[in-house]
């Protein structure tokens, strides 16, 4: 099965479009050669989901995923013809091969169902203690798996034996408010930032699913990285782009790509080297950041506003020079955020695309026909980069950024208004005076300086011509 399939079906059941069983079964249910074009038309075929831009983005999201090297989740069920021959114990273990034990052993969840509130708390902080010092990103507690964590890109179980329902259950809900917990048996979703001790955040995301409780623990980094450390190479450019007073900036690339990461240094960088007024609106607030030379006001979708859009709204009446928005993910979001950094502002904001091209054509395409002409104007007007960037397996173990970017020039911006974006790989390949640099250019550069092997270059190089000079076989 093509890499691209499972990386779409784990999209699609993030996206609520089918449920991970169902998923699994049209993935079966497809030629061994599917890839996520044909596994997208299965979806359109059965009438799953009539939405096709939403479909076109994640083919898009699950294809970048595919060729950036990693592993992709396993599905919700085994193949068809394993499923007689499956080792019976542990059962989970046989369908889910993708995943290792932990290595500095595993956490005992029995006694989670008998343990008393205030003793299953300090349970669950010293499992978030432990995951912590493991160094992973993420912690997955669902009812019906084992838990497991996600560290450098590969999952590890910190137990074999599923959780049940009512372990699930109270690990997730056991650190919650009781205001909290009653928005999360309200709506079924929740998301949270929690502080533990010494400083550190934690990005949780509570959800219900066929089988109980799920909860997903970001580990936030315990300190804020400048540019040049989480790897891009050109800073100067970056500080170009915060040099702005008005304009638009976009931190853009597929989920897991460390844009929030991204994100916050540029926030931070703003903090050390300009004296405004910073607006962040974000989902949740995961760094906190104490005023420097700027005065920097945080506030979270949900909590301290209704909504990005309502927040975006309330903001260009709140004196602001600088507007952090967390994601611009619909029309009347992106709207106002070009508005706003064609009146004074200068706007950042991140997306869920791949590329600057893509990312253009996004930010377009939203619009309804009859705005197009106005929007290509207003956008070529206020743009003045786009951050694109990848998280690729290095050499030595871990992840190394690869980085696109594309600075606003007068090219760019004639391309942008004529609706000739396909023009764009040509302007990233002709500008690297003005700091410009293609995603194939940015990954054969890692590649040259040792960071990543040719099979993960080749992997990710999507330009047939740049990737015929690494040696391998397609």
């Amino acid at each position: 099965m093509h890499k691209e399939v499972p990386w779409l079906v784990s999209l699609c059941v993030q996206e609520r479009v089918l449920d991970p069983k169902r998923g699994a079964e049209i993935a079966y249910s497809l030629p061994e050669s599917a890839d996520a074009l044909v596994y997208g038309q299965a979806l359109l075929d059965q009438e799953i989901t009539a939405d096709v831009d939403l479909l076109t983005r994640l083919v898009e999201e699950a294809q970048s995923l595919a060729h950036s090297g990693a592993e992709p989740p396993p599905l919700a069920l085994p193949p068809p013809a394993a499923k007689a021959s499956a080792p019976a114990d542990p059962a989970w273990l046989s369908v889910h091969p993708a995943a290792v034990p932990v290595a500095a052993g595993q956490i005992d969840f029995a006694p989670v169902e008998s343990l008393p509130p205030d003793e299953l708390k300090a349970f669950m902080l010293g499992v978030l203690a432990t995951v912590q010092g493991l160094g992973a990103s993420d912690l997955h507690l669902s009812a019906g798996a084992p838990p497991y964590i996600r560290n450098m890109r590969t999952l590890q179980f910190l137990n074999t034996t599923p959780l049940t329902a009512k372990q699930s259950e109270r690990l997730n809900t056991c650190l919650l408010a009781p205001d909290e917990a009653e928005i999360f048996a309200r709506k079924h979703d929740y998301d949270y930032a929690l502080a533990m001790e010494g400083g550190r955040r934690i990005r949780v995301n509570l959800m219900l699913h066929k089988d109980g409780a799920k909860g997903t623990y970001r580990i936030v980094p315990e300190h804020i990285r400048t540019p040049a450390e989480l790897g891009f190479k050109n800073t100067t450019v970056l500080d170009k782009l915060l040099s702005y007073h008005n304009g638009l900036v976009l931190v853009t690339g597929p989920v897991g790509a460390g844009k929030t990461t991204t994100l916050n240094s540029l926030v931070d960088q703003l903090n050390r080297t300009r004296d405004d007024h910073v607006i962040t609106v974000e989902d949740p607030i995961e760094f906190l950041h104490l005023s420097q030379g700027c005065n920097i006001t945080q506030r979270q979708a949900g909590h301290h506003t209704n909504s990005f859009a309502s927040a975006l709204k309330a903001a260009l009446r709140e004196d602001p020079d600088v507007i952090v928005i967390g994601e611009l993910r619909d029309l009347e979001t992106i709207e106002m955020a070009i508005t706003a950094s064609e009146t004074g502002h200068l706007v950042i904001g991140t997306m869920h695309t791949s590329d600057a091209t893509s990312t253009l054509n996004r930010l377009l395409d939203v619009f309804p026909p009859g705005q197009q002409s106005q929007i290509r104007a207003m956008v070529a007007q206020s743009l003045r980069g786009i951050l694109c960037q990848r998280l690729l397996p290095a050499k030595e173990g871990g992840v190394v950024l690869a980085a696109e970017i594309l600075v606003n020039t007068l090219a760019v911006s004639s391309m942008i208004r004529d609706g000739k974006t396909q023009g764009i790989p040509s302007a990233l390949d002709t500008g690297k005076r003005e700091g410009m640099i293609s995603m194939d250019n940015s990954i054969i550069e890692l590649w040259r300086e040792g960071k990543i092997t040719a099979e993960v270059a080749r992997a990710n190089i999507f330009n047939k011509a740049v990737r015929a000079s690494i040696p391998g076989k397609d």
